[in-house]
């Protein structure tokens, strides 16, 4: 992988610089390039089907399947012949795809499909597993050369939107070839500093590249995910320490149990390595018992995990079924750790004095291994504290994350995004599109208002363009603000606020005077003394200032960035477009407020869009809740696996806590019925089993609690708006433990008060 070192994260490149790399680098075999997103398609297969269907595409240079080294299931794939100028139209198709939608008709290869609008020659088939450059949920369904791409402000030197994967020939070590590329950019960038804001310059010389594994092509899910995987696996560590402990104990008693057996044996001429051997395979049994049983729910889970990680998608291409080397790990894992807890059992149990063979106390009020056993049950409880608190913690920051306050309102509402451009609509039909969508969507039964933008709130979806004020100098310490262009009743639609001034409405007609509306950080940036209402605002240069006039102010609401402020963002009439205007685009987003649940509306809707234009193609509909949802896919998928770990470290410590209080009840049998022959009522018995338990919980919760705190301090910069100490979560988490513990150790303590003194002391 090609990346430029800014901050330690990969950029984009825009084509120009890819053509200098590419041209100037003959260290690489190959040098192939790719978008950085990918495209909404609209597809149908002349002469045979008469509706288009919504698909995903990706544009790539022609020598990207070569850089690969795949070879084609059908057909060919694409070469730099067709990523030329004027070169016919053709695409790849995916072996999904190519199995899903058309039942791997091989008349599929050489025919012509409607991709866009456009005709092109589907020229193959990938095969089967090749998925594309990133790993994902929806891959690419077709691929198409760059040349073919529509968006020509793609070739302009300051618009970045690729990625660069490369592969380096044999004899060549990348070391020389970075310091070759860094020179090269260098340079580069120095040579088109019109692309680059002046206080920017500066830096030049510090932009550098680096080479990595391209292997795994571009590993956004790794970097995603990588925090909450190392949470994950934290977590994972602790229970299994905290399983082990259990089965550290179970052998400890069952070794207490047969002490009087192992005596015999010794006392018979047994030698201890013998019984430590067997002690060891028992331990081992269960491990390889437990690991089997461990394999099976991953193999059962892995799809629900899936299900989490990628809410809303359409097709997961992940095989996260444990890999044979995974199997190998979890295996050995078993093994070691069952060797490791089963050493001190086994040890203990072979310690056995063979003179007490000879002696009726099977019984005995002391014993080493009681100490390692209350030990085992302290450290399981403080590590199930630790998983508890972390469990609280991100789920916490999970519920503020959803319910926090985005600027807008999610329920009962529905988005719907379309492409017009799909349809075939060009510039100057789309306001009689915007029209009579504006008309038709309020008349659908149960739609209370509807309007239309570029993207909607938490879309995914961005725009951002440097602006200028009128009457004052370029300022560039600020990054550029975001912009959307929206139709009438927009903030009214979504549920934001008008602070002062008005909102976009009718009003603001192509022949209007030309109006923008701010949000309040961009009105406290760029006129922080000043009334923003009736100031100009342009883009493009400082010619254009006086575009657009302010006439009114927003409610702050949250457009791409869940986490932090809402970004400067100004809005701009769907229907006015100003000279200077870049990107002008086509309406990507419906917003509609609805009566009742969003979903309810979705086949009226379709309804209403197909009556407006039949050929306008629904890409995804959902409700805005849904939409704000699939942005918290990490957060809930970490969120639910810690609270399953959380649960599952209860129920261990529970049991452990219950088996040493069974066990501490059975082996003091004698005392107990002792005791009571003195006069102890049931009441001494039971605070005399307690007591022991809840000093072993204490003990765990003064450990734990404290681990747990520098836990959270290092979980501090994953969580949203929730402290790492919260005393709530604390003291819940506490509470919940100490209740479920005392319950589980009532169990046995209850059975003590049981024993009848003469039976206790028959024997004695």
């Amino acid at each position: 992988m090609v990346g430029t070192q800014n901050g330690g994260s990969f950029v984009l490149y825009s084509y120009p610089l890819y053509e200098n790399l590419r041209d100037h680098t003959p260290e690489f075999d190959e040098l192939a390039a790719f978008r950085s997103s990918l495209a909404d398609l609209s597809v149908r297969r002349l002469g045979v089907s008469s509706v288009a269907e919504p698909h995903k595409g990706e544009f790539v240079s022609g020598n990207y399947f070569s850089m690969f080294r795949i070879q084609a299931f059908a057909g060919r794939l694409l070469t730099p012949l067709d990523d030329s100028s004027g070169a016919p139209r053709v695409a790849v198709m995916s072996y999904h795809t190519w199995q899903q939608h058309f039942g791997l008709d091989s008349s599929v290869v050489g025919s012509t499909f409607d991709i866009n609008g456009v005709p092109y020659t589907i020229a193959g088939v990938t095969p089967p597993g090749f998925y594309g450059d990133t790993l994902g949920s929806d891959p690419p369904d077709y691929w198409l050369a760059l040349a073919a791409d529509p968006d020509r402000w793609m070739y302009n030197a300051g618009v970045e939107c690729l990625y660069l994967i490369g592969r380096l020939r044999p004899e060549v070590a990348p070391g020389p070839v970075q310091v070759r590329l860094t020179v090269e950019l260098q340079e580069w960038l120095g040579s088109h500093r019109e692309v680059i804001p002046e206080r920017d310059w500066k830096d030049i010389a510090r932009q550098h590249i680096r080479l990595t594994p391209g292997g795994r092509g571009v590993e956004r899910i790794q970097t995603d995910y990588a925090l909450g995987l190392r949470l994950l696996v934290t977590l994972s560590a602790l229970l299994l320490l905290i399983a082990c402990a259990n089965i550290a104990n179970l052998l400890l008693a069952r070794g207490s149990a047969n002490r009087s057996q192992t005596a015999v044996r010794l006392a018979l001429g047994a030698p201890r390595t013998r019984l430590i051997r067997q002690m060891l395979a028992e331990s081992v049994l269960l491990a390889i018992a437990g690991g089997a049983a461990g394999l099976y729910v991953a193999y059962a889970g892995t799809h629900a995990i899936l299900l989490l990680a990628f809410r809303g998608a359409h097709y997961i291409p992940i095989d996260a079924r444990p890999s044979v080397p995974i199997l190998g790990f979890a295996i050995l894992l078993s093994l070691v750790t069952g060797i490791l807890f089963g050493i001190a059992p086994a040890w203990m149990a072979s310690q056995s004095d063979p003179i007490d063979a000879l002696r009726r106390t099977g019984r005995s009020t002391t014993d080493h291994s009681s100490l390692l056993q209350k030990t085992l049950v302290i450290a399981q409880v403080a590590f199930s504290i630790v998983l508890l608190i972390g469990a609280g913690l991100v789920t916490e920051s999970l519920r503020n994350l959803e319910e926090q306050h985005f600027g807008f309102v999610t329920e009962g509402r529905l988005i719907v995004n379309i492409a017009p451009s799909l349809a075939g609509y060009t510039p100057d039909k789309l306001p009689g599109l915007y029209q009579r969508l504006e008309e038709v969507l309020p008349q659908i039964p149960g739609v209370l208002n509807a309007s239309l933008s570029w993207y909607s709130p938490l879309g995914g979806n961005n725009a951002n363009e440097r602006v200028f004020i009128e009457g004052k100098p370029p300022d560039y310490r600020w990054t550029a603000p975001s912009w959307d262009r929206v139709g009438p009743h927009y903030f009214e639609t979504i549920g934001t606020r008008v602070v002062r001034g008005r909102a976009i409405d009718e009003r603001d007609t192509p022949a209007a005077p030309h109006v923008a509306v701010t949000n309040e950080t961009f009105a406290r940036r760029f006129f922080p003394n000043e009334d923003p209402i009736g100031q100009h605002l342009g883009m493009g240069d400082a010619s254009h200032s006086g575009d657009y006039e302010i006439v009114g102010i927003v409610e702050d609401a949250k457009y791409q960035d869940t986490r932090g402020p809402a970004y400067a963002t100004f809005f701009l009439p769907l229907l006015q477009t100003g000279p200077a205007d870049v990107l002008r685009g086509w309406v990507g987003a419906i917003e509609m407020h609805v009566a009742g649940k969003p979903e309810n509306l979705e086949p009226a809707v379709r309804k209403a869009i197909a009556k407006v234009d039949p050929h306008l193609i629904v890409l995804d509909m959902m409700s805005f809740g849904e939409q704000v949802a699939r942005n918290f896919n990490q957060e809930r998928l970490i969120a639910r696996l810690a609270e399953v770990f959380g649960a599952l470290a209860l129920i261990l410590a529970c049991l452990g806590v219950y088996g040493v209080t069974a066990f501490s009840v059975e082996r003091r049998t004698n005392e107990i019925g002792i005791r009571m022959a003195l006069g102890a009522d049931r009441r001494n018995v039971l605070g005399l089993m307690l007591r022991s338990a809840l000093a072993q919980l204490g003990l765990g919760l003064t450990i734990g609690i404290p681990a747990a705190l520098a836990g959270g301090h290092l979980l501090g910069h994953q969580l949203y708006a929730v402290k790492s100490y919260d005393p709530t979560i604390l003291g819940v988490a506490a509470l919940i433990l100490a209740a479920s513990a005392i319950f589980a150790v009532s169990v046995p303590a209850r059975r003590a008060t049981r024993v009848d003194p003469m039976v206790a002391l028959r024997y004695e």
